[in-house]
């Protein structure tokens, strides 16, 4: 009689192609395309030039996603930007975007998302006043703990809930391109004549636009932090990107160009809840629908932010770089339970003084220093290794022309119109060295950690995941 091998607990691969697609989909179009277009285009000043922001950061998205299909190929390990940080550039300066991560970027998406999402459901029973700021904080954190629940309960669940919301999602955008479709065929052409017209070059004005479009294209590296999740990732990680990004900015551009035929650039400007503005005047009493379906929407996104953020600090623990009980996952559910209870609470933090353009702004900022990083490590493996094995790649030229975009985004908003809450962030960032030196480096961990380490680890039911069952 043989004996059978003791089980190890891990996180099951049971992420296939629809769910794949559905989580880069459902995460990308979310709070965005119903909160940043006013954004970008008072900042940019034109509608024209707001037309070609949302085309150029869907080709950015698009192009860096394809970098991070080579990198999610030949790293095949949950973490997204984390462990491909710490294969290629070491333990410090992956530490110090797991430190900003845990800490600020992750739970500053929730919280947007959150807000975006509390934004819809509260604006309706407003008329046209701005809901309070209180109703619409408690409002987000009641969505933020909710979900936390239903991830924290059982993957399936998490991801069905995804794909549905991911089809809700989808028929609300392609309502307003219909909608836009219908205005146009009448003659609605008058807000697209000298489209171009006060169009701001300043190099602050085209940062701060592109910080708010590619907030609404966030979520294409997601696939990339549930990689060991996922069926086939040779396979399924690449087509999943590609499919789902074209699909995201082909949707982004017609939904902008519906919100242009139907409400003039100032209208648009001066909107809270431009899926609203724009379901007013032309669905009329039935405005009330498209606050329902952008609230769903950017539910949907919440959900999926909440998938991908829990398992990147999972995986940051599991190397040593978090405390111990954020590297466990239930022995029943195997779901990263306690990483996902802990970005809930910092993501609730966050929202607490948050606004949502201060937000993003600051999300984007010190989103896209890392991925400079990652780019240039992709560049180093594609130099210095190129015989490692790629199931899939890309011409070398692609990463250099992101890496280069990358550095004007992080230096854009600086250049001719410093703000004094860069220097903040930027200083938080470097601040993950002198965390990293004394806690992570020399290990000084006081010994009540582990206390409470073995206490949360009996009252959460949760092992590490490289221990036997």
């Amino acid at each position: 009689m043989t004996e059978e091998k003791p089980q190890k607990l891990k996180l099951k691969r049971e992420l296939g192609m629809l769910g794949a697609v559905s989580l880069i989909l459902g995460t990308a179009v979310g709070s965005g395309i119903f909160m940043t277009p006013q954004t970008v285009i008072s900042s940019i000043g034109s509608p024209g030039a707001s037309l070609v922001i949302w085309a150029s950061c869907g080709l950015l998205a698009i192009l860096a996603s394809f970098c991070y299909a080579e990198l999610g190929t030949v790293i095949r390990e949950s973490g997204g930007e984390y462990i491909y940080i710490l294969r290629t550039s070491g333990p410090v300066l992956a530490f110090m975007l797991i430190f900003s991560s845990v800490l600020f970027v992750r739970p500053a998406a929730i919280a947007g998302m959150g807000l975006s999402f509390a934004t819809y459901v509260a604006t309706p029973f407003y008329g046209d006043c701005p809901p309070p700021v209180l109703v619409v904080k408690c409002v987000a954190a009641a969505a933020i703990i909710t979900l936390a629940i239903v991830n924290c309960m059982n993957v399936r669940f998490a991801m069905s809930i995804q794909v549905f919301f991911t089809v809700v999602k989808v028929l609300a955008l392609t309502g307003i391109i219909i909608g836009g479709v219908v205005m146009l065929i009448k003659g609605h052409t008058e807000n697209f004549e000298n489209s171009f017209e006060n169009t701001n070059v300043g190099v602050n004005s085209i940062g701060i636009a592109f910080y708010q479009g590619l907030w609404s294209y966030d979520g294409w590296n997601n696939l990339n932090s549930v990689t060991e999740e996922l069926k086939r990732p040779e396979v399924n990680l690449p087509r999943a990107v590609l499919i789902a990004i074209s699909l995201v900015t082909t949707l982004y551009l017609l939904v902008n160009v519906s919100y242009l035929t139907v409400m003039t650039p100032k209208e648009l400007m001066s909107s809270s809840a431009v899926a609203v503005t724009w379901g007013n005047k032309v669905l009329g009493s039935w405005g009330w629908v498209m606050s329902v379906a952008a609230a769903l929407s950017a539910f949907g996104s919440l959900n999926g932010t909440f998938f991908s953020g829990g398992r990147v600090c999972f995986v940051a623990a599991r190397e040593g770089h978090m405390p111990d009980i954020l590297s466990m996952a239930h022995v029943h559910r195997l779901t990263p339970s306690p990483a996902l209870i802990f970005t809930t609470i910092i993501s609730l933090v966050v929202l607490i003084p948050g606004d949502f353009q201060s937000i993003v702004n600051y999300f984007s900022f010190t989103a896209w220093f890392f991925y400079a990083i990652v780019l240039s490590g992709l560049i180093y493996l594609k130099i210095k290794k190129p015989d490692l094995p790629r199931p899939y790649k890309v011409p070398i030229v692609i990463p250099i022309l992101v890496l280069a975009a990358a550095i004007f985004l992080v230096l854009a908003p600086i250049i001719d119109n410093p703000q004094i809450e860069y220097l903040y962030v930027a200083l938080f960032i470097l601040s993950g060295v002198i965390v990293y030196i004394p806690f992570i480096h020399y290990k000084l961990c006081p010994g009540v950690l582990d206390k409470l380490t073995v206490f949360l680890q009996l009252f959460l039911e949760v092992a590490p995941a490289d221990k036997n069952l």
